[in-house]
């Protein structure tokens, strides 16, 4: 399957996709949005610099508790961190997935057009 549509760190379950690293990616634009520091982030939330860190690579999970501190450290609530879905605006989406279109193959694209149908007309 074309990776470019799960990239790796994606797990699919089900009908259920962890969202680690759209998650770290949100704590980092969000932390940059305060114009703070990772280290400054940190410490307001009494955790390491290198976890916190770790966070926003995706190569840990918070917990809740850490999520909450986190938020706070922010100056925003816990919800804000998790809203992980509908990001994008459909513009910004459509440039999204044609960009990982155009890095598939012939065989990867007749994967991804019965995917695409499936979810579309089911």
């Amino acid at each position: 399957m074309c990776q470019a549509l799960f990239p790796l760190g994606t797990v699919v379950r089900g009908n259920h996709v962890e969202y680690r690293k759209q998650f770290g990616k949100r704590v980092r634009t969000i932390r940059k949005k305060a114009k703070l520091t990772l280290e400054v982030a940190a410490e307001r939330a009494n955790l390491s610099g290198n976890y916190w860190g770790e966070v926003e690579r995706s190569q840990k999970v918070p917990s809740l508790d850490t999520i909450i501190a986190m938020a706070k450290a922010l100056g925003v609530p816990a919800h804000a961190l998790l809203k992980l879905d509908r990001e994008d605006d459909a513009k910004n989406l459509r440039k999204r997935i044609d960009a990982m279109l155009d890095r598939c193959s012939r065989e990867q694209l007749e994967v991804a057009s019965r995917i695409l149908h499936a979810v579309v007309e089911p």
